[in-house]
């Protein structure tokens, strides 16, 4: 295995390797259309070579996976799950985001535009290698293991625990790994928000557990979120890729950035259009 070594899932769940800021991998796509490539690079189908395309986009213009890494950003997408961050950090509602980014692994974030630029334009982050420029950047401190850049949700809420964080969102992506923060033992003055992202092939057992223990769920290409969430009348908001409110304090959080961007607040109205979401549902 090479030293700088990435891999992502992103575009219809699609595995993608890049090795010394070059796309030396890519697997077939699970979805042919999503409407967000659609409307952002004329995509009408995922292909291999339109997702290598893409990929390579991303180190141009951003450094992804590379020591060029920019890790603040503006918003990238009006309504997403790191914009949603970044609103309710800058109302003071949340005060650290657990997550994950290429070249750090598992990390701390508190200020809006790191928030944003880690999340904006990354898909799920499968395994990745220590960058230190990158490391730099968002700050050592803030990095839960240097040397690996490991991917470790428990231990980066332990982190944001040490450091006496009160009000800690986390993203996360489908499985068991969600009902072990759900149910990890908090201080009384501590709340803990789970953010899921990437549910595109989650299991029946997955949807089940993010819904029982989630405060905001994407739908992506996901059939069974959108079957759960139809069957429990949960509020979301988007026509193309819902994203949902499963507690009130994820509707509170889903409302704050619609009112930001000046968008209708959150629906529970069903059964919903499905006729411009991405294709296969799976």
């Amino acid at each position: 295995m090479a030293k700088d070594y990435h891999v992502i899932e992103a575009l219809g769940k699609t595995e993608i390797v890049i090795e010394n800021g070059e796309v030396t991998s890519v697997g077939d796509p699970l979805v042919d259309y999503c409407p967000i490539f659609d409307k952002i690079d004329d995509a009408k189908h995922l292909t291999p070579e339109f997702i290598k395309w893409n990929i390579e986009k991303r180190i141009r213009e951003f450094g992804m996976c590379t020591p060029q890494r920019v890790v603040r950003m503006n918003d990238f997408l009006s309504f997403g799950i790191s914009e949603i961050l970044k609103t309710n950090v800058e109302l003071g509602l949340i005060d650290c985001v657990v997550g994950v980014c290429d070249g750090v692994g598992t990390l701390l974030m508190t200020e809006p535009e790191i928030i944003q630029g880690v999340g904006g334009r990354v898909s799920a982050l499968v395994k990745t290698s220590p960058i230190e420029e990158v490391i730099e950047q968002v700050g050592v401190e803030n990095v839960v293991n240097l040397q690996t850049a490991d991917l470790t949700p428990i231990k980066g809420l332990e982190l944001a625990i040490d450091k006496g964080f009160k009000n800690i969102a986390i993203t996360i992506l489908p499985g068991e790994i969600i009902k072990e923060i759900g149910e990890y033992p908090l201080p009384e003055d501590v709340n803990v928000y789970i953010f899921v992202a990437h549910t595109t092939n989650a299991s029946e057992n997955e949807v089940e557990i993010a819904f029982e223990y989630a405060d905001v769920i994407t739908a992506c290409s996901s059939s069974k979120v959108r079957d759960y969430a139809e069957k429990e009348k949960t509020y979301y908001s988007g026509s193309k890729v819902p994203i949902f409110a499963i507690t009130e304090k994820g509707k509170e959080f889903l409302d704050n950035r619609l009112e930001k961007i000046g968008k209708p607040l959150t629906i529970n109205d069903y059964p919903m259009n499905k006729d411009k979401h991405p294709n296969p549902l799976i």
